[in-house]
């Protein structure tokens, strides 16, 4: 059972970091991952990317259920992960070795980090604008600086206070966005802006890639926020949280977004942040949506850093075995990680919305071979067996290198160029396709089938889920069993 914890250690710093979560200090439900995603897809970013559907062409009547669309697909596969959590009790790219190796994983992990970047810092840039307001300063540099403080505060402390930051902008979320919704049918003639083009195949697809994307790009963190629940949590009841608190929050704020760029025209483009400001009304109720922005993406840009900080820190780690930093060491990663995304922030471009737009789809293009690798071995191949101690270990079943898994990766990511839309490069089949981008689709079907044929044949599961012993889960001592043969040394389900 796992152990009950005092109210006042709830804001404790969290202790733990990439090791393995012992079953002693488990605990929570499935109904928390509810909360934290839908508090943290209920913000400003989501609310843009939802904008971004008609800032580029699509008409909201259109938009909005292809947003839906691309919300559903994508959230099925980011919940699948979120349901690896409770089973293996580790951060999500540490399971990823079992696909590519201890050291092949470092692959993914790199555009991983510069992901968990571009967000934090378009975050911040948000954000920040929102702090400004909220203190009538002109300088959107101070309002970036505060907002990058209150981030370092949260993530430092960790995972306890990450989901106490999720049930707040769960609530001031649904108060503030559903606010705006009233304020947005009452203030402006909707209808008149709504359904004057027809149906275009090229930004309906647009619209469900950049639902989809918004997902699939929580993939590789989801489960560093559901390792901590008991190990015999449902894995169905993890998986529905999850999906219903990341789709509902994400589309609420995409639909909101997509009719305020509907209604808005050019209004929008330059300022997203005051314009809401201007919808809500009197000052003081724009204070508070401004309130309600920052609380949003308080709550997203720490699962940035948190998660930012347990890629850099797994991909180190994968060179010198260890799996556990100090206190001191842990702060300094998520501080370092913040300040470098400030910097980015500070000197983020104005052509804010495409650089975003773009920054997304390749995104997309970059995590679906990943998830598709991801999530094939894990239900398919290894039907949710694993050797959790070899995770740690370059000398064991999973070795340093996976050169399947690696090479249906490369040819996932390639075999999407042809059928790219970006500002930058449109390919060839796209052209054909009048514009319509499906990269992503065509990357997660090629990938899949490569990879679940080709693994297997060379996959190397074991008989059955193989965890640390008590003691090495608590110091986080992992020698890995003989490969092909299990210590019997260790507690297995």
């Amino acid at each position: 059972m796992p152990v009950q914890h005092a109210p006042g250690e709830r804001l404790a710093m969290e202790r733990r970091t990439i090791e393995v979560i012992p079953d002693a200090e488990r605990h929570g439900t499935p109904r928390s991952q509810f909360t934290l995603w839908f508090g943290a897809n209920m913000q400003i970013t989501a609310i843009v990317d939802g904008a971004l559907a008609v800032v580029f062409g699509a008409d909201a009547l259109w938009a909005i259920p292809a947003l839906l669309i691309g919300n559903v697909l994508g959230g099925i596969v980011m919940a699948l992960h979120s349901a690896q959590g409770p089973r293996l009790g580790v951060p999500q790219m540490i399971s990823s070795r079992a696909q590519f190796g201890v050291y092949g994983a470092i692959l993914p992990l790199l555009l991983v980090i510069l992901m968990y970047l571009g967000f934090a810092a378009t975050g911040s840039v948000l954000a920040g604008q929102a702090v400004s307001e909220m203190l009538h300063i002109d300088n959107a540099s101070i309002g970036i600086l505060v907002f990058g403080a209150l981030t370092a505060v949260v993530a430092v402390t960790g995972y306890r206070l990450i989901h106490i930051a999720g049930r707040v902008a769960t609530v001031v979320g649904v108060l503030g966005l559903g606010y705006l919704l009233v304020r947005l049918l009452t203030q402006y003639d909707v209808g008149a802006h709504v359904g004057t083009k027809g149906f275009e195949t090229a930004t309906f697809l647009l619209a469900v890639g950049l639902g989809a994307g918004w997902q699939l790009t929580f993939g590789p963190y989801v489960a560093d926020y559901s390792r901590y629940l008991p190990r015999d949590t449902s894995t169905r009841a993890t998986f529905w949280s999850t999906f219903a608190g990341s789709v509902i929050g994400s589309q609420w704020a995409m639909t909101l977004g997509a009719l305020t760029a509907a209604v808005a025209g050019e209004a929008f483009l330059p300022d997203q942040v005051g314009f809401l400001g201007e919808l809500a009304g009197p000052a003081s109720l724009a204070f508070l949506i401004y309130l309600v922005i920052v609380v949003g993406k308080l709550t997203v840009n720490c699962l940035n850093a948190y998660g930012g900080f347990m890629s850099i820190l797994t991909t180190v780690t994968s060179f010198d075995g260890r799996s556990r930093v100090s206190a001191t060491a842990r702060a300094a990663y998520i501080v370092g990680f913040i300040a470098v995304s400030m910097v980015i922030a500070l000197a983020a471009s104005e052509d804010f919305l495409t650089n975003f737009k773009n920054f997304v789809l390749l995104l997309l293009m970059v995590f679906t071979p990943w998830s598709a690798i991801n999530l094939v071995d894990y239900y398919l191949v290894s039907r949710e067996r694993v050797d959790i101690p070899a995770l740690y270990d370059p000398e064991g079943r999973y070795g340093r290198w996976n050169v399947t898994a690696l090479t249906c990766y490369v040819v996932g990511v390639v075999v999407q160029i042809p059928f790219l839309a970006t500002k930058m490069y449109t390919g060839a089949i796209t052209k054909k396709l009048d514009g319509a981008d499906i990269s992503w689709i065509v990357g997660l079907l090629v990938t899949s089938v490569l990879y679940g044929l080709w693994a297997r044949r060379t996959a190397n599961p074991p008989a059955e889920t193989v965890h640390p012993t008590a003691v090495e889960a608590e110091y986080g001592d992992l020698p890995t069993a003989p490969v092909g043969s299990p210590s019997p040394s260790r507690a297995h389900d």
